[in-house]
């Protein structure tokens, strides 16, 4: 993902995307990093630092890793490959439809691509129902 114009992307707006959604409630996930559900699915959490992603150099264990949830393989893979992109993933998160970034890199993107990214993580963990009528309320005919 490019950044294509409009203000850089900040932690803010991924809690602020993620609450503007549909039934969405937040959780307190372990060290207070806040989870974000629809339905009881999880689609956006803030993630505690894990022996899976690190930095290469250091092997300090990153802190500031975000996990949004994709619709797809296809998506995912997009997403990772392109080495421009700030979002990764990880080995523990194979065949897992999710990809990370770390809060550091989000003004990488802009805000409007951060929005796309928290709606498809809505979308792709909503029910048909809600799924359905966000998209024909948001949606151009």
């Amino acid at each position: 993902m490019r950044r294509t114009g409009g203000r850089p992307a900040r932690v803010e707006d991924v809690h602020e995307l993620a609450l503007g959604m549909p039934h969405v409630r937040v959780y307190a996930g372990t060290q207070n990093k806040p989870i974000y559900q629809v339905g009881g699915k999880s689609f956006v959490f803030f993630r505690n630092p894990r022996p899976d992603a690190f930095d290469p150099d250091t092997g300090q264990r990153y802190e500031d890793v975000i996990v949004f949830w994709v619709p797809n393989e296809g998506d995912k893979l997009a997403m990772v490959q392109d080495e421009a992109s700030p979002f990764f993933t990880t080995p523990h998160f194979d065949g897992h439809p999710s990809v990370l970034v770390r809060a550091g890199r989000l003004g990488e993107i802009s805000f409007d691509e951060l929005a796309e990214v928290v709606q498809e993580a809505w979308l792709s963990r909503a029910s048909a129902h809600r799924r359905a009528t966000w998209l024909e309320e948001h949606l151009p005919d």
